[in-house]
């Protein structure tokens, strides 16, 4: 196991119910001399959309918003050239909004108000008409945030805590700040710790989310075995809506479909300062993987070779 390129961090493989590499090494907080445990949670960066992609289909269920909703349903003061675009672009990444390169007057780190943040965003123009392309955009899961509060009248991060992470028994996750909870990693780059970014506001949705690597496991039981959403559900979120850029691969609700270590996958990569992370399931040959780093430096997608060799 020493030479996985994981130098702290959390890595899982399972099989079926069973684990076959359970690994957990390195420090979690250099600062504070603190090492990583499997109660340690991790930022786990863009996984964080499946969560809210699950939070919007979950209101879907109960009537509370359509997919099919123009964003101007649930957004105060919409841009004219947004008047096309539903949840369901958002969702797909085929909104035509852009992501962070495209808004490089926003600070990732600096937390802005919800409607300052907005106006950001619709200052500027899309890149295409909605369903005229695919373009990654966490700045649409922001917005698919939004209408999570809007539809459910309650903080996002609430939301999550109390339909998402409660009923799965993910006791170790939550969205947002920490504030002073225990057992959170520090992000590392270099070997030195650096700081996160803004996960209350600007982060919403697209990349706020903390779990440990077990929380993250039983995630994957979401398309696994259909927990916490209806089949319906579960089918609109791991159908190809969209094809990524990425050769051979499609989107779906909050995840990338497409060849894994030779097999269907459904996966998501997470990259946020100082963290790296990836879950993967792969159906055909019911395997999981885990990997949740607090070193920037660490390629957890290479980790596919992983998956050939078991």
């Amino acid at each position: 196991m020493s030479t996985l390129p994981i130098p702290r961090g959390v890595l899982l493989l399972a099989r079926g119910d069973e684990l076959v590499i359970d690994r957990v090494t390195g420090s979690a907080d250099d600062t504070a001399g603190l090492p990583c445990t499997r109660a340690t949670r991790f930022q786990i960066a863009s996984i964080s959309k499946q969560m809210a992609a699950a939070a919007v289909l979950l209101l879907a269920e109960r009537g509370a918003l359509g997919l099919a909703d123009p964003v101007s349903r649930w957004l105060p003061h919409p841009p004219p050239d947004w008047s096309g675009i539903s949840l369901h672009h958002l969702l797909t990444h085929t909104s035509g909004l852009g992501h962070w390169p495209e808004y490089p007057m926003i600070d990732l780190g600096r937390p802005v108000e919800p409607d300052e943040l907005l106006a950001v965003f619709a200052g500027v123009p899309p890149l295409f008409a909605p369903g005229a392309g695919w373009h990654y955009s966490s700045p649409g899961y922001v917005l698919l945030a939004r209408a999570v509060e809007r539809a459910s009248g309650r903080p996002y991060a609430a939301f999550l805590a109390e339909e998402v992470f409660g009923p799965l028994g993910m006791t170790g996750s939550f969205a947002g700040a920490p504030g002073g909870r225990v057992d959170v990693a520090a992000g590392h780059e270099s070997g030195r710790p650096v700081p996160s970014w803004d996960l209350t506001t600007v982060s919403m949705g697209a990349g706020d989310v903390w779990c440990t690597g077990d929380d993250l496991l039983t995630w994957l039981d979401v398309p696994r075995r259909g927990r916490l959403l209806t089949p319906a559900s579960v089918a609109l979120m791991t159908t190809p809506h969209a094809a990524a850029t990425r050769g051979g691969e499609a989107y779906g609700y909050g995840c990338f479909l497409g060849p894994l270590a030779g097999e269907r996958a459904v996966h998501h990569s997470g990259e946020n300062a100082g963290f790296k992370a990836f879950a993967a399931w792969l159906p055909d040959s019911d395997r999981r993987l885990v990997v949740l780093a607090n070193q920037a430096e660490v390629d957890p997608v290479l980790l596919g070779g992983l998956l050939a060799a078991r």
